[in-house]
Formats: C-alpha cells, sequence, structure tokens
C-alpha cells in the first residue's frame, strides 16, 4: 500500500511540473497561452489584439494549398469579373483597393482541425460584383485563383452577409501565404471556401458547381455547425 501511496505521489507531481490541471505553458515556459511556434508566425508590424480579443497570426501553422504558395506579380495582376453580369469588368489591384473599405472580426475553421481569428480588411464582394451588374439568372459565384483552384458560394449569402474580399489581415498586408493580392472572407463557411490568390469571379446560374475539394467529395455547403 505504501508503495502504491508513493507512486501516485510521483506521477500528481510529474503532472504539476508538466502544467497539468494549472495554467497552460507554451515551449518557452511562458503562460500566456501562445506557444513558441504560434509566436514565431506573428508578423513584427501585425496587431495581436482587437477589441479585447486576442487575434491569430496571418500566417497559418502549416501550408495546405495544391500547388504550394503562390507569388503573385502586381504589377500585372488583374481581377476580372465574368460570367452572367451585364457587363464584363477587369480590375487593377489598386482599383479594388479604392472601393469602400470594411472591418470584420472573422474567424477561419480549417477541416484540418485548427481556426485563426483575424481581423479582416477589403472590400465588399457585393460592391465588387455590382460594378459589372450581376444578371437576374446569377444564384452562385465561382472563385478562380491563381493556382487553378476554384470554389463557389452562394450569391445570396454572399450579400445577405456582406463577405468581404480581404487585402489585409491584422492591420498588415495580406501575406502571400494568406492569399496576397485577395482572399474571400467566407464568413460561416469552412475553410476550403476562403479561395486565396483569386484572379476571377464568375458569376453563374449553376448552384451545383463543385470546386476543387468538392469534386474530391467535400460537402458543398460547408457550413460551419
Amino acid at each position: 500500500m505504501k508503495r502504491f501511496l508513493a507512486v501516485l505521489v510521483l506521477l500528481c507531481f510529474i503532472l504539476v511540473q508538466a502544467g497539468c490541471g494549472g495554467q497552460n505553458q507554451d515551449d518557452s515556459g511562458n503562460t500566456d497561452g501562445v506557444s513558441q511556434a504560434t509566436e514565431g508566425r506573428y508578423s513584427e508590424l501585425e496587431i495581436r489584439d482587437y477589441e479585447g480579443t486576442r487575434l491569430d497570426p496571418s500566417v497559418g501553422p502549416r501550408d495546405n494549398s495544391i500547388s504550394g504558395i503562390q507569388e503573385v506579380d502586381i504589377a500585372s495582376y488583374t481581377l476580372e469579373i465574368t460570367g452572367l453580369v451585364k457587363q464584363k469588368m477587369t480590375l487593377k489591384y489598386d482599383e479594388v483597393l479604392a472601393l469602400p473599405s470594411y472591418e470584420k472580426l472573422i474567424t477561419l475553421h480549417c477541416v484540418e482541425g485548427w481556426d485563426a481569428t483575424v481581423l479582416w480588411k477589403g472590400a465588399l464582394l457585393k460592391d465588387i460584383i455590382d460594378l459589372a451588374e450581376a444578371d437576374e439568372d446569377a444564384n452562385s459565384v465561382i472563385f478562380h485563383c491563381v493556382d487553378g483552384y476554384t470554389t463557389s458560394l452562394p450569391l445570396v449569402e454572399i450579400l445577405e452577409k456582406n463577405m468581404i474580399f480581404a487585402y489585409s489581415s491584422n492591420n498588415i498586408t495580406l501575406p502571400a501565404s494568406l492569399g496576397f493580392p485577395f482572399i474571400v472572407v467566407a464568413e460561416d463557411k469552412l475553410g476550403y471556401k476562403w479561395a486565396r490568390w483569386v484572379n476571377e469571379i464568375e458569376l453563374s446560374s449553376n448552384a451545383d458547381y463543385r470546386g476543387y475539394w468538392e469534386q474530391r467529395g467535400y460537402d458543398n455547403e460547408a457550413d460551419i455547425n
């Protein structure tokens, strides 16, 4: 019995030293809940708190794009608005930035199990689409990306939620790993709907369109439960 008690006491001591049942410790022994790995992903200039909410780094824990991080030459970059529109449009980067800007604090939820709460800034997708004037038959928006990735969202959800076409995260220019020049902030949708490196916005009547991951079995709704 004495031997059992001794082992039990030793086990409790080990658990306490490891931080179980107490404050979370990072790799360097700090107790602010931020690990060394997370700390290393913050840009020097990005803000870390917004109205009492701790912000996560703009750079995610790993790259999960289909063809690696894209480096877009902004001098030659154009954004095309095509499909079921009254007038096809071609916009330069600065022309999108010239539109009214909006900020939203939104959490990205990845199917891999991690999430990131970030302060996003950008133009409303509605304002961009209105420049080209969507046809009455348009019910879906297909996003085409520099790396060949595609995904889609219902037009009505984009309008109702005032979804942002972001060019800034945590008060810094959107990093390449996050989709510079633009990422679709697909509020209340899983991460594969957050199209990065977007270079074409296509208005469509195909409500069943399936993008890259949706063709491979991912749910086309992608709603966060």
